[in-house]
Parts: C-alpha cells; structure tokens; sequence
C-alpha cells in the first residue's frame, strides 16, 4: 500500500493543487483548462512505498535531465512541454506542460535482463509472457529491445504485467502497435547517446497521452534515474546484480539486512540512513552529468 506524500503541496499564486502522486504535484493554472503545472518533488519511493526522508535536489535533476532528453528524442516523437518559466518557488523542477488523455498503459521496455524480468524469467523462461531462451543470466544483453508493458494502477496499489494482446483490447491494435515502435525505440536511441557516455539503459518506463487532436505525445518524464536503470558500461559483467546510478540502490540498501525491514511484512520502510540519502543524491547528479555534459 502506498503511503501518500506527507507533505503538504505548496500554495502556488496563480495555480490549483488537482493531484499528488509518488514523485510529482500537478497544478493547474487559473483560468485555464488545456494545461498543468507539473512540480518534481525530491520525495523518492520504492515498493510502491514514500520513503523518509526525501533525496535533496532529485526534483531538479529529474526534471532538467527529462528536459535534455526531450530534445534528444524531438524527431521522434513530440513531447508535452509548454515553457519551462515557472513560478519562483518551484523553479528548475516544475515545466508548464499541456493537458492530455493518458494512455491507460505503463510502456516499458527492456534491453537487458533485470529485475522484476529476471524474476519472472527465473520462475517461468519469459518476461511479460514473451519465451526467452534458457541460460539467461542477470544482466545479460537481450538481441533486440522488449515491450513489457504494465497496468497502471492506482496510487497505493501494484502495477501488473500486460500481455500485448491485453494492450491491444485496451487501447486498439493501431495504438498499440504505435506504443510498443515508439517505446522500444526511446530505449534504442537512449542507448546509442547513453553508451557514448559509458552508461547502458538497461531499461525504462515511459508515458504517453493524446492531445485534442487525437495525436500521440511523450509525457512525464523520461530516461531518468528514476524511471530507468542506468548502470555504468565499463562494469557491466552479466551473472550478478550491476552495479547503478539510479534508485535500485535504495532498493538494495531496504532488501538489506542492515535495514531490518521485510518486504513481506507490509510495513512501512525505515527511514534512510543520511549515507544512503547523500550516496543517492551523489548517484542521480552524476547521472545528469554523465549524461548531459554539464555541471549539476
């Protein structure tokens, strides 16, 4: 069960709180219905979990490296970003953005065997229903990138897998099809910059919406540390987890004795040690770095 952030929103002259979730705080301007303030909080979750206490600057580093990647992927598909001159108070993690109807599906893909794929391959030789050969290892290079699509549910409850043919009863044949090219090929064209700049993508998670006029748009964020496993080239070595420069870190640390929590129990988490909060901070700023080319 998913604990809902503990802090209030911040009053916003000029703008309407309409919705929390996990990591960001939608706003809607006053006196205007076809666009949303989206503000990037430094709260950080894992295990459909809000952990204590939150990430210094991950609001920042999530929406400005969104930004950069948004400009990457420009001719492949556009993107909901309005302005990026916000209020004050919220600047260099919030993004004007237009209003859309979002696709009732969460679009993953993956490039490498990890994770909640690894697990599933490990119980049964596939990922999301897809037969995989046998004699995977953790880590190991897929020869072509996944569609693994999820449910999106409901704040506070887990998102499932989705067989493609579940995708096409939910959203049409046409725009399925569309959503698994345009997924499957973010996470491409992440990998082809990201490895000029010693990270791998092992996989991600992206959001689109439809705009009035019925036309397919990239939303939320994408191919952040938070919505992405990145880790870095020069260590992958499949067979064993890889090290990351995103939150699987924090997954680590809570699946560690040395938290003492037990994700069977249903309790929450812990709060995070000061050393995981500034390893973590640490982790996404040299992402962006990495990634970008400029100075946090």
């Amino acid at each position: 069960m998913t604990t809902p952030p503990t802090q209030s929103p911040l009053e916003i002259p000029g703008f309407t709180h309409v919705y929390s979730g996990k990591v960001r705080d939608l706003y809607e301007p006053d006196g205007r219905d076809d666009q949303l303030l989206l503000v990037a909080s430094d709260r950080i979750s894992a295990f459909d979990f809000i952990l204590d206490p939150p990430i210094p600057d991950k609001g920042a580093v999530l929406t400005q490296l969104s930004l950069w990647w948004f400009e990457q992927l420009a001719d492949l598909v556009p993107n909901h970003v309005v302005s990026t001159d916000v209020p004050e108070v919220v600047a260099g993690r919030a993004v004007l953005v237009r209003k859309l109807d979002m696709v009732p599906v969460e679009c993953v893909a993956r490039a490498y065997l990890t994770g909640g794929g690894l697990r599933e391959y490990a119980a049964d030789g596939t990922v999301s229903g897809l037969s995989l050969p046998s004699g995977l290892r953790d880590g190991d290079r897929f020869d072509e990138v996944l569609f693994t699509p999820s449910t999106k549910a409901p704040m506070g409850e887990h998102d499932e897998p989705m067989s493609y043919g579940a995708v096409e009863a939910e959203v049409g044949p046409e725009l399925a099809a569309t959503l698994r090219n345009l997924t499957t090929r973010i996470l491409g064209r992440g990998n082809e910059i990201a490895g000029k700049r010693g990270i791998l993508i092992a996989d991600t998670k992206v959001e689109f919406g439809l705009d009035p006029a019925g036309a397919l748009v990239l939303a939320d964020e994408v191919l952040t540390p938070d919505s992405s496993r990145f880790w870095p080239a020069d260590q992958w070595e499949p067979g064993h987890t890889q090290p990351s420069f995103d939150k699987e870190f924090v997954r680590e640390w809570l699946l560690s004795p040395e938290s003492g929590w037990s994700k069977a129990s249903g309790e929450a988490p812990p709060a995070l040690p000061a050393e995981v909060v500034e390893r973590t901070r640490a982790k996404y700023v040299e992402a962006y770095e990495r990634l970008t080319g400029k100075t946090f």
